[in-house]
């Protein structure tokens, strides 16, 4: 008889792993011990080779759903004579880290014991070892109730029977409670206060019901809820929330009345029920208010994941409630119970709180199919801090990410770690809150940087915090452009190291020559670039304002194809305008005044929805791609024609065949899908002859404009028809969410090859 030490290291602790091996090796009569670990989970085991092996196949084969195994070390050690097989106490042997669950939407098991438990029926977080908070309230590692916001809440001798009996779902379970012992809820209606949650929910139900606004504490920060059928209501949220054209999600009652407001398939109806629980992106059937979805073909959808949200529907008599972030305008989620208190009479109605930290703010994740698969677009409750496996040595290395839709990472070892959706850098509250949250994670991870990594463009507010940090800790900064950078993150999401044709398509991002990107076409690795071929530049006067105004952009095209100035003033664009107004904007132009040069598939975007007339200014970031895309009339195959010379690709033949469509009359959902399809065709193109040139046929797209479901398949199927092997995100964003993990990845390669840091 031999012992062994094995180590386990990948999503393995918060998941119920110990008690799982616990009970495999109970089961299989072996002696032995598990423990926490900083970096995963240690099992000692007496056995001969033979049964080491059938151990291992087993805790393979039948790990828990939620845990992720991502690498088993086994050494034989000096005999230690076990008595039988026991669990022992977490252990704080080095500065290396585990991988920390994210948070998990209650399981099936806990919700039946909220209906048949006695100290648990209708306590409204309950949860056990396979569900409830897990990063949200995590303040620490090893994961163990002392390091969470739980810590206050001393267990109930039920609880903690629970707790100790490794027999029972709850054995180590850290946020373990009950109605007795555990957190509680209140509600704030009116001047009074509820606190038993029957009451709550009756009333909560009812006020929805009847075209109220509730704010309600979920895992991660606050939601607003009101009646989806409610178009009165739906109105109301958008104006005090100052919200006026981003779609809404809506939450609900289960997946039959999900599949009655979208179209479902098999993999959608899977993720939308998964354990992760994001708000999913489907094609709409237009049953709920017009308002929620605010003139697109999609809705957001997701299902209940609380148990609070279950306790709810029992009394609610709508099936569909619009489920949105608690927050005004731009800013981040609210986690603060009084200042959810302080939108009661000027957003919303009344407040559901209850009385536990949310120490780690998260949003709600976002995905959508393409091209066969979820893609998940914001990636936040559900998904982090999960780390991707680099390939290569990471450790220390601090990527800043982008100005939007930003996260940051941090390497360790050989896993980088992405942080939480933090959101826009473009006001006080989001930058606190990325401040704070890089404090956290890097306690969290025991993470000291010896490198920073950020993207060229000096002004982003991640830029110059990574410049601060760099001089304050004496460390080397590495300034990665932009779009290596997507290319990197889609290569390191998908383990590739060596070259790939890149096609990095986006709205802004500062290119190497001065200019701003967003059109690439390149050859790739991680270490270097080369651009090969592009979008044909064009000239845009008013600065970040263009982001929001896509006439400017649709004016820009229109000159610089030489559409004259009596047909621009047929065209949606030129009349919204007004000639005055076009006449002043063309000047500005022509001088060069406040103009940068744009080789932007955004702003194309922008141009051709203004054109059109589908977008003249944007009331949130991407409207006018989004208006396009959604606009489509399925099964067109024609495309409007383009141009590729030396690399430069050239839309003027698109652009005077567009503008005279819309100007006979042309169906906007054919010139959609006609546009659509040339820009496909015209990556495709431009892969081809970078291919030719470099001999490469591996492509990696990335970028926010792959969030297009309709462009994305397109280009990867036409690629694949063409033999190409296609690389694509899934679980990191295509959009700027990704960037820091593509900082991280170059950075790091640099250093492995001695060329930076």
């Amino acid at each position: 008889m031999k012992t062994y030490i094995i180590e386990i290291e990948g999503l393995v602790q918060g998941v119920g792993f110990r008690p799982f091996v616990y009970k495999m090796a109970t089961s299989l009569g072996m002696r032995g011990s598990v423990a926490n670990l900083n970096r995963g989970v240690r099992i000692l085991l007496n056995c001969d080779n033979g049964s080491l092996q059938g151990f291992i196949e087993k805790l393979k084969l039948n790990a828990p759903v939620q845990s992720r195994i991502d690498a088993i070390s086994i050494k034989e050690t000096e005999e230690i004579v076990f008595r039988g097989f026991s669990i022992i106490a977490s252990t704080n042997l080095s500065n290396e880290v585990t991988i920390v669950s994210p948070d998990i939407a209650v399981c099936n098991d806990c919700l039946q014991d909220m209906e048949s438990q006695a100290h648990r029926i209708n306590y409204p977080l309950i949860n056990c070892t396979n569900c409830g908070p897990r990063f949200s309230i995590i303040r620490g590692v090893p994961y163990d109730r002392a390091l969470t916001t739980m810590d206050s809440f001393v267990m109930c001798e039920k609880c903690r029977k629970e707790y100790d009996d490794v027999d029972d779902r709850r054995f180590h379970a850290q946020p373990v409670a009950c109605n007795k012992c555990g957190p509680v809820y209140s509600m704030s209606l009116g001047g009074q206060t509820l606190h038993h949650i029957d009451d709550i929910c009756i009333m909560a139900a009812s006020y929805i019901d009847e075209g109220g606004v509730v704010a309600i504490k979920g895992t991660g920060g606050y939601h607003l809820v009101c009646n989806a059928l409610n178009e009165a209501a739906v109105a109301s949220l958008r104006t005090q929330k100052l919200r006026e054209g981003k779609p809404f999600a809506v939450m609900c009652r289960n997946i039959e009345i999900a599949g009655g407001i979208a179209h479902l398939s098999d993999k959608e109806r899977e993720a939308l029920a998964s354990w992760q629980r994001p708000v999913l992106i489907l094609e709409g059937r237009g049953k709920i208010a017009p308002q929620v979805s605010n003139g697109l073909s999609t809705v957001g959808v997701i299902l209940p994941y609380m148990p609070f949200h279950y306790l709810l529907f029992r009394e609610l008599k709508s099936d569909i409630v619009v489920f949105t972030s608690a927050n005004i305008a731009e800013e981040p989620v609210i986690t603060d119970d009084q200042m959810a208190l302080s939108l009661e009479g000027r957003v919303s109605g009344a407040t559901i709180s209850y009385n536990r930290e949310i120490y780690n703010r998260t949003d709600d994740s976002v995905g959508r199919l393409m091209a066969g698969d979820i893609t998940i677009t914001r990636r936040s409750r559900g998904f982090a801090p999960l780390p991707v496996i680099a390939g290569i040595d990471v450790d220390a290395v601090f990527g800043a990410g982008a100005e939007l839709s930003n996260c940051f990472a941090i390497g360790k070892g050989r896993n980088v770690f992405l942080s939480q959706h933090i959101g826009d850098l473009r006001n006080v509250a989001t930058l606190d809150f990325y401040k704070t949250s890089v404090q956290r994670l890097s306690g969290m991870f025991r993470f000291v940087p010896s490198i920073v990594a950020r993207d060229i463009h000096p002004d982003y507010l991640s830029s110059v915090f990574a410049d601060e940090m760099a001089v304050a800790q004496n460390i080397p900064v590495v300034m990665v452009q932009h779009h290596h950078a997507h290319i990197a993150s889609c290569m390191a999401e998908n383990g590739i190291k060596g070259e790939v044709v890149g096609v990095a398509m986006d709205g802004v991002g500062l290119g190497a020559d001065g200019t701003v990107w967003g059109g690439e076409i390149m050859v790739a690795d991680l270490c270097r670039y080369e651009r090969m071929a592009h979008f044909e530049n064009l000239a845009i006067a008013g600065g970040d304002s263009a982001s929001l105004e896509p006439w400017r952009s649709g004016l820009s095209l229109l000159r610089r194809h030489g559409v004259p100035f009596e047909e621009i003033m047929k065209l949606p664009v030129g009349v919204r305008c007004g000639p005055e107004k076009v006449h002043l904007y063309n000047g500005l132009v022509d001088k060069g005044i406040n103009t940068a040069h744009y080789s932007s598939a955004g702003r194309l975007f922008d141009a051709v929805a203004a054109i059109t007339g589908l977008n003249h200014e944007s009331s949130f970031h991407a409207e006018a791609p989004m208006r396009l895309e959604s606009a489509i009339v399925p099964g067109i195959k024609k495309s409007y024609d383009f141009d590729i010379e030396e690399g430069i690709i050239s839309f003027r033949r698109m652009v005077l065949s567009l503008a005279s469509d819309v100007m006979s009359g042309k169906p906007v959902g054919e010139i959609s899908a006609m546009f659509h399809n040339c820009v496909a065709n015209a990556i495709v193109t431009a892969v081809e002859y970078a291919a030719g040139i470099s001999g490469i046929h591996e492509a990696a797209l990335s970028g926010g404009t792959f969030q297009n479901k309709y462009l994305t398949e397109m280009v990867t199927s036409e690629l694949l028809a063409r033999k190409f092997t296609v690389y694509y995100h899934r679980n990191i964003p295509p959009n700027d969410g990704g960037l820091a993990l593509g900082q991280v990845i170059v950075a790091s390669a640099l250093r492995g090859a001695g060329k930076g840091g």
